[in-house]
Order: structure tokens, then C-alpha cells, then sequence
């Protein structure tokens, strides 16, 4: 019975150990579930595009306002100043420079805009249509209708097909003050040929150039054409849309 009971004890072999390979990395013991961790490379390719830092333009606007402010209203000192303003700048100041001219529409410094954008020209940098908008806003006021038009003949002969409506506008605007109806009826020309529709302001100042050209049945015929059908009025203390040509228009 005690043979039958008894265990039988085999000695554990033990297991050879396996062969390492050549360098001893152990690789046949591996987990198969394991990863090895592979370090990336960093991406040393740059983006194709470049941002403009603007950190610190609002200064750079304030600095130029001070360094032309106080002078005399001649060329060589203010470009000097400007000159001295953007020397050790890595890139021209241009987003600073554009702030500085929005600072000084606000303050109505007509000339000083004149003169600092004529700085920018001479530079070779490519205005903004908000640029040329202030440029010849502050050549309105100033009262310089014939550099204005020089300026207009520039931009309409290089953006033919670009220009904004905007500047159309402004251009009417200026001649309309000026009284000056065949120069109005000259850039509506343009307008209608480049497909360009004038706003409601400007669509009544092309009117009265017609008329005061004669032609007051055109007049008619470019106000049915450019303004709205419905406009907004005030009514009994509300306000309501109603037909132009309406009982209450």
C-alpha cells in the first residue's frame, strides 16, 4: 500500500539555458507583445508660410506719431525722422506704420497722413486699399483735388480689375464737392464697365451729375436702376419697412 500511495519524486531537469546571440541581446527570450520604444526625429521642416510679428506694433505707431508730430511741414525733415523711425527695424515696421496712419485719420492730421504715406511709396511697399481710402480722404480734406485724381489715375491704371467699390465712391465724392459733374460721370462710366454697382450715396450723386450735365432723364433711369425698392422709416415711433415709392415713401 505504501508503494501504491507513495510519490514519486523526479528530479526537476534543468533547463538548458538558450543561446544568446552574437553581442548577447537575448533576442530568441523576447515577449513577443513587447515593443521596442523608438525615439522620433524631430521635424526640422519650416512651414511655407512666415507671420509677421505684430507684438509691440501699437508702440512702434505711437513712436512714429511722436517723431513727426512736432516737426516743420518739410519733406527732408520728415522723411529723415521717418528714416531714423524704421532703420533698425529687421523688417520694414509696415502692420506699425498702417496702425500709425488709422491713429492719425482719428486725430483729422490730414497732412501728416499725406506725407507719411508718400514716405511709404518712395519705399517701394505695396499699399492697402485702406491706405489708398485714407490717402485720398486726407487729399480731400486737404483740399488737393488734382493729386487726388493723379493718385486715382495710378490706381485704376495698375488694379483695373481689382479696385474696390470703396474707392469708386470716394473718387465721385471728391468730385462731387468739387463740382465737377464729367469727372463723376467719367468714373461711373468705369463702374458700369468693370460691373462694379454703386451704393444708394453714391448712386444719388451720379444723379445730379446727370442733371447738372442736362440729362435729367438718365438721372431716372440710375435711380430706378441702383436703389433699393424698400427703404426704412420712422413711423409712429417704430421703424417699418416700406415700398420707395410707397404712400409713405
Amino acid at each position: 500500500m505504501a508503494g501504491a500511495f507513495a510519490f514519486r519524486l523526479v528530479p526537476r531537469l534543468a533547463a538548458e539555458p538558450a543561446a544568446r546571440g552574437k553581442g548577447g541581446g537575448g533576442g530568441a527570450n523576447r515577449d513577443a507583445g513587447s515593443r521596442a520604444l523608438v525615439s522620433k526625429k524631430p521635424n526640422k521642416q519650416q512651414h511655407l508660410w512666415i507671420r509677421k510679428e505684430t507684438a509691440g506694433s501699437g508702440k512702434k505707431a505711437l513712436r512714429l506719431i511722436d517723431a513727426v508730430s512736432k516737426l516743420p511741414n518739410e519733406r527732408e525733415a520728415i522723411y529723415g525722422a521717418l528714416d531714423k523711425w524704421s532703420a533698425f527695424e529687421p523688417e520694414f515696421p509696415i502692420i506699425a506704420a498702417a496702425k500709425a496712419l488709422g491713429m492719425l485719420k482719428r486725430r483729422r492730421q490730414w497732412l501728416r497722413i499725406i506725407q507719411v504715406t508718400k514716405w511709404l511709396m518712395s519705399k517701394g511697399q505695396v499699399l492697402t486699399w485702406t491706405t489708398y481710402d485714407t490717402l485720398l480722404l486726407a487729399l480731400l480734406m486737404d483740399k488737393r483735388v488734382d493729386e487726388a485724381e493723379s493718385v486715382w489715375n495710378t490706381v485704376i491704371q495698375t488694379h483695373t480689375r481689382s479696385v474696390p467699390k470703396r474707392l469708386f465712391s470716394r473718387m465721385i465724392l471728391i468730385y462731387d464737392i468739387h463740382q465737377r459733374p464729367d469727372k463723376v460721370l467719367e468714373i461711373f462710366a468705369d463702374m458700369e464697365e468693370l460691373g462694379v454697382r454703386p451704393d444708394e450715396d453714391t448712386a444719388r450723386r451720379i444723379g445730379k451729375a446727370f442733371v447738372a450735365s442736362g440729362q435729367e432723364e438718365k438721372e431716372k433711369h440710375v435711380l430706378e436702376k441702383y436703389l433699393k425698392k424698400w427703404k426704412y422709416i420712422h413711423f409712429n415711433g417704430e421703424r417699418v419697412r416700406v415700398r420707395r415709392d410707397g404712400p409713405l415713401a
